[in-house]
């Protein structure tokens, strides 16, 4: 069994005991140099939770038992996104060619409805597809996180939830993140008794830096799902908690919305690039679908030869992510629900090829307000990546939705509630400049899982995984994700190089290309700008996490993005 006992009896030295007892492992806080290692890594948004996994594969677990022990740490470490009362996507990758992905997105309760959000006047009241118990959906990590393990765990799974626990039970010290965090969301804390309980001491005041933060009504929770697996969630005491709880706040998940929810095993999106094979999540994520149908596009270019960055190749990324984007609003959801998805004809390499000749090397085109827009979609998720010594890699993103969710705390069982719904179409018909998108396969529906940007993606060559990429963003998720691949195939970039490298996006509507601050010359931008299109700033995109197998000199590579977070590539 895997021993934390060490984590007893927090201080304020407990990031040196921590240190000190791992020291057999080596970590990287983000930076143009990988991490490498020779047995594993795992890296993701936060060191400690990237120490639980990597302790994991010390004691002799494979890459699934590892990720389900970060995500659960991460619930605990990292908690604007880490969860237990949301949901997500994991791609796995076996370096005996099998791969499989799984799919825990969340789902509308059974009293869902189309147009529960309208007012008599057909408009959203309130905003309450983002804000309050309507916006909540069925969670769906812990299910997704158990049949994970169910197929291709190894070890107990009461020892791959056990770390968290006792993270919860003793205590994590607040880092700058998590104080400036807690800050900026303390008013929408406020809103709820339970959530001000979690969120602030006993007096009313914010955690400082480096003071112990308990949480005992998550360790009593995450001991609940380490002692009866799936139904310790869905099932009993906790699920009874939780329908209570809504039905006392006018929400509409009950104990039979719990008790119903499956997490489903799906078969990946495949495609190819260069002689890659991509390996990434099918819908109710429109990641696969996007990712692979504008590699397609950018294939036939001749991308290394423009130069990274250049403006000729910032030109076809963003005609390229304008024509993604138009089929994702227009074509995908819940496959549950939108059997005539053309899945087929997105993927196919003739269908690129159609689109990429209708791209004008000296000018941009438009999107015309009459075409799809896009739904808001909130970038506080998480992503994080492992390898294990075998060769094995998980790639999985999940989220809360917003930073913490709805920031609702389940009174009694100290974790947070997700938002999520609010990736929904909330008014059918409705398409306008303003991101409203009513079109029909992802509108409301009662069992329905909102349509999502997620892209947990493995790359892999003649059938062995390589590396794995993902990233939080929202919408901006699926480009940050291409251009991190297109780093390393096309630019030759390390793994860590490929992460750090200045990004832009591009959704179809508004009509802006979007580039980080400082990652692109004046005299590049001038030269984008004389092809017609319209740019804009933002400070950062992403916060890609990434391991990469360098079979060459037979070591494992990872790096944690520094743009956000207190994230750490942990190896040994």
């Amino acid at each position: 069994m895997i021993r934390f006992g060490f984590l007893n009896g927090f201080t304020k030295s407990f990031c040196f005991v921590l240190v000190f007892l791992v020291s057999s492992a080596s970590f990287s806080e983000g930076g143009r140099t990988p991490l490498r290692a020779k047995n594993g890594i795992v890296t993701s948004a936060s060191r400690l939770a990237s120490e639980v996994g990597v302790e994991v594969l010390k004691q002799g677990g494979n890459a699934v038992d590892s990720a389900v022990a970060t995500a659960f740490a991460l619930a605990v470490t990292w908690p604007s996104a880490g969860n237990i009362g949301g949901g997500g996507f994991l791609v796995y990758h076996g370096e005996d060619g099998h791969a499989t992905t799984f799919d825990f997105r969340e789902k509308a309760a059974i009293a869902a409805t189309e147009r529960m959000y309208l007012g008599s006047d057909g408009r959203v009241v309130n905003n309450s597809n983002h804000f309050g118990m309507l916006a909540i959906g069925v969670p769906g990590t812990v299910a997704g996180l158990y049949k994970a393990h169910q197929e291709l765990g190894s070890l107990p799974w009461q020892d791959l939830v056990a770390p968290a626990v006792e993270l919860a039970r003793n205590g994590i010290p607040i880092t700058y993140s998590l104080q400036t965090s807690f800050a900026s969301s303390a008013n929408r804390f406020r809103q709820y008794p339970s959530s001000a309980k979690k969120f602030f001491r006993e007096d009313g005041s914010l955690y400082e830096l480096d003071e112990i933060w308990i949480q005992p009504d998550l360790a009593n929770t995450l001991e609940l799902i380490k002692d009866n697996g799936k139904d310790g969630f869905y099932r009993g005491e906790n699920a009874k908690r939780f329908a209570d709880f809504m039905a006392a706040n006018g929400g509409l998940i009950t104990e039979e919305d719990l008790a119903r929810y499956e997490a489903v095993e799906r078969e990946p999106i495949r495609g190819t690039y260069r002689d890659h094979e991509i390996v990434s999540m099918p819908p109710p994520s429109s990641g696969g679908v996007v990712l692979v149908e504008m590699l397609n596009i950018l294939e036939g270019y001749d991308l290394a030869a423009m130069g990274h960055n250049s403006a000729d190749y910032l030109h076809v990324l963003t005609e390229t992510m304008r024509r993604g984007y138009a089929d994702r609003a227009e074509h995908l959801g819940d496959p549950d629900f939108n059997e005539s998805m053309p899945l087929d004809r997105l993927l196919d390499k003739s269908y690129a090829s159609s689109l990429r000749a209708s791209i004008d090397m000296n000018q941009k085109s438009e999107s015309s307000p009459s075409d799809f827009a896009q739904a808001y979609e909130s970038e506080e998720t998480t992503h994080f990546s492992v390898v294990d010594k075998d060769g094995n890699m998980v790639s999985m993103t999940y989220t809360l939705e917003f930073g913490y969710g709805s920031a609702v705390v389940v009174e009694g069982g100290g974790y947070l509630l997700n938002n999520e719904l609010g990736d929904f179409n909330a008014v059918p018909g409705l398409t306008d400049l303003r991101g409203n998108i009513g079109t029909s396969p992802n509108l409301v529906a009662p069992e329905k899982r909102p349509l999502s940007s997620m892209t947990p993606t493995i790359v892999a060559r003649d059938g062995k995984p390589l590396f794995a990429t993902g990233s939080p963003g929202g919408k901006t998720i699926i480009n940050t994700t291409m251009q991190t691949i297109l780093n390393v195939i096309d630019h030759g970039f390390n793994i860590a190089e490929a992460i750090e490298a200045g990004r832009i996006h591009h959704q179809w509507l508004p009509d802006v290309t979007r580039f980080e601050t400082n990652s692109i010359s004046v005299d590049t931008l001038r030269l984008f700008e004389a092809k017609g299109h319209r740019t804009s700033e933002r400070s950062s995109q992403g916060a890609v996490m990434g391991v990469y197998y360098n079979r060459e000199e037979g070591l494992f590579e990872g790096a944690s993005d520094s743009r956000r977070g207190d994230g750490a590539a942990v190896g040994y």
